[in-house]
């Protein structure tokens, strides 16, 4: 049966917190008659208060948290969040491995709300998702989450419903592990990556519906084709621009939502504010690095210090060095740096697309700052990008093999032909209803051959039938794989810069694989999108007309995803931890959230040992109402 679940971010919920004077004041008093305005966390929205100094941090088994609307002033304006016990970011709740943890959780907004606690592996009614762990949180009422910590390490919580998530109600998590901590450091700090903007985001939403670049000041320029003509010459320059311009793409389509709206923080300081960490001469300081964006993917480094990456989604990995790293929405690593000086350095994270960045200071002195680098050159897509294998035709950031990209905003689906990246006229299938299909059992029904554990199998890309349409503008029919590649933008910063950036596949979890059975079926999944109509979906299917993915308790499936997107999507498989196959099937990392770059595919081994509906989506939040599935674990396979 079809389902429209999830009422919480279905697209007449997707409201977000924009309230009126009396809608607001009507939410605060129905609340506080229940527990009594005088002193209640809805006072904290009533009142221009301050900008907490620093974030809040909870320690214990027993917590409560309270889901409120607070003033906040981060541009100069002042605006209303959704916060939790008063402060953006939340307070960091710091638990024990093998506690028995309980949260009261009151909704004092005049919406539904929720909290899902990212990356824990808990009981599926815990898992904190409306319409499918539980019916939510109504508002003037309480949610008690109860679970045992299974794991440790550094992980986030968030809301699950409507556009909360963007406007506050985030927080970190941090573990401290049963046994002696594998990891040695004399501080400890969160660094909390997030945006914000004064927009509410149900207007957010609705521009990029209506043009998916709105945000996008970084297109191309009469400049750029001059200079393109004098480097190739006038009928290179116009092969390339005709090439974008059949393929409704734009080479600098790189980030939806941008610094044009979007103020980036870190630790809920602005980057005029600036977050501080002190530390004395030679100790070792663990960062823990959380992105708790809605929409914005970062890049880090701390010029002058080198990082060793000890975690990756709250597991241990082996330790390795790196100058820089991108974290995906919803990733977190930890990472240990050594100060030999008293000096200070800038924690600097510049958006994907650099149009804004966010910054901050560890210093031995609170009276010290540090030079805040310039950021790098804005990436430029290639055809790697687009999932074309071509010969003799570069894959490098800024090489576009000769072609030159444009604005496609003014194309119109209906006045074109559909085509495929091999030529194909697919204009026959434009009008068809795709919408009953089965892609979830078609995905799992698809000819893959299994192959060697550990390097993942899929070297057939199968398109189905319901990725045709207007619904998708492209098809990656020759990806590669993105596990050696630090990203678009990233790419020659070794070659450029001296940096050496993280890959996946420097990623090798500290203890052997637990489960090392070769699974026994392959599921391929294509994200798709039209982002002109600004349409997401995942095998040309939205989640309102998906079926559940169905799998049997226990089994051992391969997942492999594949990126027909010119856009980096970052997937979260609730539950359940996503093994990456990284070649070396001993030692599989285990992450939570997983990037696919575009043009790109990734495998994946996962082990089905949650019972119980689980969500499974693209963790950008404006993506998220179409490319997103349930998955159902289940004896009987998933059956509802």
């Amino acid at each position: 049966m079809k389902h429209k679940i999830f009422s919480s971010i279905a697209p007449s919920a997707f409201a977000g917190e924009r309230l009126s004077r009396r809608q607001f004041v009507t939410g605060a008093a129905g609340a506080g008659a229940l527990i009594g305005l005088s002193g209640s966390p809805l006072s904290w929205g009533l009142s221009n208060a301050p900008k907490p100094k620093g974030i809040p941090s909870l320690r214990g088994k027993h917590f409560d948290l309270d889901i409120g609307y607070q003033a906040v002033n981060f541009t100069g304006k002042s605006r209303i969040a959704t916060a939790v016990n008063g402060s953006v970011p939340g307070p960091i709740l710091r638990w024990r491995e093998g506690d028995d943890i309980t949260l009261r959780v009151r909704n004092h907004l005049a919406h539904d709300s929720s909290i899902h606690w990212h990356g824990m592996i808990l009981p599926a009614e815990m898992d904190g998702v409306p319409g499918m762990s539980f019916a939510g949180i109504k508002p003037g009422e309480y949610f008690d989450y109860a679970f045992k910590v299974q794991q440790s390490g550094t992980y986030w919580y968030h809301s699950h419903s409507g556009f909360q998530e963007q406007t506050g109600v985030y927080g970190a998590i941090v573990i401290e592990p049963k046994e002696p901590d594998p990891v040695a450091y004399d501080r400890d700090y969160v660094v909390q990556l997030s945006d914000w903007s004064d927009e509410a985001p149900e207007d957010i939403y609705a521009k990029l519906k209506k043009r998916g670049d709105y945000y996008n000041f970084n297109e191309r320029t009469a400049g750029d084709l001059w200079r393109d003509i004098k480097e190739k010459g006038l009928s290179q320059t116009w092969s390339d621009r005709r090439m974008w311009n059949q393929m409704r793409m734009s080479e600098r389509d790189i980030a939806d939502v941008t610094a044009y709206t979007y103020t980036y923080l870190m630790n809920g300081a602005t980057p005029d504010q600036g977050w501080t960490g002190l530390f004395k001469r030679g100790e070792k300081i663990r960062l823990r690095f959380i992105n708790s964006a809605a929409m914005t993917i970062f890049d880090v480094r701390i010029p002058g210090l080198k990082m060793t990456v000890v975690a990756a989604d709250g597991q241990n990995v082996e330790p390795f060095t790196i100058d820089e790293f991108r974290i995906g929405v919803a990733e977190t690593y930890d990472v240990i740096v050594e100060p030999s000086d008293d000096s200070a350095y800038c924690v600097f994270a510049q958006s994907i697309d650099r149009s804004g960045f966010t910054r901050g200071t560890l210093s031995a002195n609170p009276a010290l700052s540090a030079a805040i680098p310039n950021m790098d050159p804005a990436p430029v897509l290639s055809h790697r990008d687009m999932g074309m294998a071509m010969a003799g035709m570069s894959h490098g950031d800024q090489n576009m093999g000769g072609m030159a990209g444009m604005d496609h905003s003014q194309h119109t689906m209906g006045s074109m032909k559909e085509m495929d990246h091999s030529g194909h006229d697919m204009s026959n299938m434009k009008g068809m209803d795709h919408s009953q299909h089965d892609m979830a059992a078609m995905s799992m029904a698809m000819p893959a051959p299994l192959g060697k554990a550990g390097f993942g199998s899929n070297n057939e890309i199968t398109h189905v039938k319901t990725e045709f349409g207007p619904q998708v503008d492209a098809r990656a029919d020759s990806p590669q794989s993105g596990l050696d590649d630090p990203g678009i933008g990233l790419r020659s910063h070794q070659q450029l810069y001296g940096r050496k950036v993280l890959r996946y596949s420097q990623l090798r979890n500290l203890h052997p694989t637990e489960d090392r059975r070769e699974p026994s079926r392959e599921i391929q999944l294509h994200l798709t999108g039209n982002m002109h109509r600004y349409m997401w979906s995942v095998n040309g299917v939205p989640f309102a007309d998906a079926e559940p993915l169905a799998l049997s308790f226990g089994e051992r499936v391969r997942i492999t995803l594949v990126n027909d997107s010119m856009m980096t999507h970052p997937i979260h498989l609730h539950g359940v931890w996503s093994e990456l196959e990284t070649g070396d099937p001993e030692y599989i990392p285990r992450k939570h959230t997983i990037m696919v770059q575009p043009g790109s595919k990734i495998s994946y081994l996962v082990t089905a040992d949650a019972m119980g509906r689980w969500a499974y989506h693209c963790h950008l939040l404006y993506h998220m109402p179409g490319m997103m599935r349930e998955v159902r674990i289940s004896h009987d396979g998933g059956a509802a």
